[in-house]
């Protein structure tokens, strides 16, 4: 069985965030569809607040439902499906892994744009180091994180690095971009290129800094119901519920660009 092939089920359960069915929150809106039954969605960790919120709302507005959550870099993820993790629905930060999964045959159906994003240069509280722009980051003795190459916000990092034609060696490269915030929020690093939206998740415990739009990069963030799903109805109801007036408004919410 290919479920015999996931060696890291226990780590998908740890980083999971169950969303109850039963919620007292109202809904804004429904999509008309009453799902129910388990569902679980691989999500890139840039989307882990405005999904939250939107699993509470799905959750509300479908009461025999319960959505889990499992957030991380898209590319591990990517990964975790093909041996054999039982996701129902994945989406991830960009088309490069996405494409992955439906050139692997693990899709179902044709992946749908939900939102969009950019990047944002992530620094420490109050911004000591008083960094104003992409040029600033190959300052001497400046403490730089980016993400890896192989995930969403690492690939932006390099091109908007390469646009700025500013070359920077990165005391880390972070597995996904919540690695990057936790590093610059702590103090373990001044600086990193991450998502518009991470920078606004991270609220009062750190800064950001304007990248411009020449030198910046937009990701689109594609969703669809995975080959293997057990319960592609309610799947494919939470994807109609994101792409709603409801879930866009979340989305929009967080920092998220329309698609």
């Amino acid at each position: 069985m290919r479920i015999s092939r996931f060696l890291t089920g226990s780590l998908v359960a740890l980083s999971s965030v169950v969303v109850a069915c039963g919620s007292d929150s109202k809904p804004a809106a429904t999509t008309g569809v009453r799902a129910s039954g388990a569902i679980t969605v691989f999500a890139a960790s840039s989307l882990t607040d405005a999904f939250n919120e939107i699993g509470t709302a799905f959750s509300a507005a479908n009461p025999g439902a319960k959505v889990t959550f499992n957030f991380g870099g898209s590319s591990d993820l990517v990964t975790q499906i093909g041996q054999g993790a039982p996701a129902d629905v994945f989406i991830s930060a960009d088309d490069s892994n996405m494409k992955k999964l439906v050139d692997a045959g693990e899709a179902s159906g044709t992946p749908v744009s939900v939102a969009k994003n950019t990047f944002e240069i992530i620094v420490e509280k109050g911004n000591p180091k008083h960094l104003t722009g992409v040029a600033d980051l190959a300052q001497p003795g400046l403490i730089v994180v980016l993400c890896a190459a192989s995930v969403p916000c690492g690939k932006g990092a390099a091109t908007i690095l390469q646009n700025a034609g500013v070359n920077v060696t990165p005391k880390s490269l972070e597995d996904k971009v919540k690695g990057v915030v936790t590093k610059v929020t702590t103090g373990e690093a001044d600086a990193g290129i991450v998502f518009v939206t991470d920078v606004t998740a991270a609220g009062a415990a750190a800064g950001g800094v304007e990248i411009p739009a020449a030198q910046n990069v937009i990701s689109n963030y594609p969703i669809v119901v995975t080959k293997e799903a057990t319960n592609v109805p309610t799947g494919q109801a939470f994807i109609d519920f994101v792409a709603s007036p409801a879930g866009r408004a979340i989305l929009a919410k967080y920092g998220f660009l329309a698609p």
